[in-house]
């Protein structure tokens, strides 16, 4: 451990999976508001994408290194070639509906993946490492209440399994080891530069283009929403003065049933409500998200600056303005590039 909690000298950071939606917007809030160097290192899988980072990728502060966070020696590469100080770990397999189909990808990336980062920390001697999870890990919320960071996980996807498991090797990391790691876990995310399997940018996508917008069983479920620029403020907020071993939670008290946030995509698009479909629901459906934020707001005094309204409000103005980003993203065709310009560790 190199520093105390609130006299961080960061100098470098390792961003893992910063081609993603949450990375790059990280990575972006952090070359706009620090003067800290960042390492990329991504995979480039299907929802990494350098695209994302198009309007800084010349940033001097910004390197980029094409690997997963699997690969034990290409880690340990980074982090002495380019001395990296700490890591926020941001890589993971994150849909829902895919861990279903396959869970072994999401064991791989989110725990596997999440043990190389840890031993190379404790090996490094690193003075922070912060764990991206997600609310999901606590299950899922009756009718009323709010997940706390004393809420007992209960995982009910293979998704939230991984994240899970994950949260707990640094756990163990920290109370064995001495590593000076910390975790947070926030609620759902949007805004810019998400990919368009995600609810939302579905959700947009499909009433631009006057399509069926579907809908999981009754559309009832809850989720509590954020905007990603207010997570990333907070992340930074973590790394730099949160307690060594400590959990926080990240959100916005947004809660929105699905349905109504499909409603208000519809109203600001100016569409018609017969473009909702309802379908199967997905099985193990989470019925409602709630995070109880008190612990970031009252210790590190976070606040979000956003509200739900207005975020969506810019959300569906940014997919609207971006139809080329979001064409490139559903046909794969960015892909085209990375396999042309861009092989593990370059």
């Amino acid at each position: 451990m190199k520093t105390s909690p609130h006299r961080l000298l960061v100098s470098t950071l390792l961003i893992t999976g910063g081609a993603g939606f949450i990375g790059s917007n990280l990575i972006r809030f952090l070359l706009r508001t620090t003067d800290v160097r960042i390492v990329n290192l991504d995979a480039l899988t299907y929802a990494g994408n350098l695209e994302n980072l198009s309007d800084v990728e010349h940033n001097p502060r910004l390197t980029f290194v094409r690997g997963s966070i699997t690969n034990t020696d290409l880690v340990d590469q980074i982090i002495t070639k380019h001395s990296i100080d700490g890591i926020i770990n941001c890589a993971a397999e994150s849909h829902v509906d895919r861990s279903i189909a396959s869970a072994a990808p999401f064991v791989d990336t989110n725990v596997a993946g999440t043990l190389v980062l840890l031993e190379a920390a404790k090996k490094h001697r690193l003075e922070r490492f912060l764990q991206m999870s997600t609310d999901e890990v606590y299950g899922s919320l009756g009718p009323t209440g709010a997940f706390s960071e004393e809420t007992p996980i209960a995982p009910n996807s293979p998704y939230s399994a991984s994240k899970a498991a994950a949260d707990l090797l640094v756990r163990a990391f920290v109370h064995t080891h001495g590593l000076p790691a910390v975790i947070t876990r926030c609620s759902n995310n949007y805004g810019p530069y998400q990919f368009p399997e995600k609810f939302l940018p579905v959700m947009i996508l499909k009433a631009m283009e006057d399509l069926p917008m579907p809908l999981y069983g009754n559309g009832l479920q809850v989720r509590d929403w954020i905007h990603v620029d207010d997570h990333c403020a907070a992340v930074w907020l973590v790394y730099t003065k949160g307690r060594i071993g400590d959990v926080y939670n990240i959100g916005a008290e947004n809660e929105r049933p699905n349905l109504h946030v499909a409603r208000e995509i519809l109203r600001g698009l100016r569409k018609d409500e017969s473009l909702l479909t309802y379908v199967t629901d997905r099985p193990g459906h989470d019925v409602r998200y709630a995070i109880n934020a008190t612990k970031i707001r009252s210790e590190l005094g976070w606040l979000p600056t956003r509200s739900f309204d207005e975020g969506l409000r810019a959300t569906i103005a940014w997919y609207g303005a971006h139809q080329d980003w979001c064409t490139s993203i559903r046909s794969g065709s960015y892909k085209d590039y990375y396999e042309r310009h861009y092989t593990e560790g370059t």
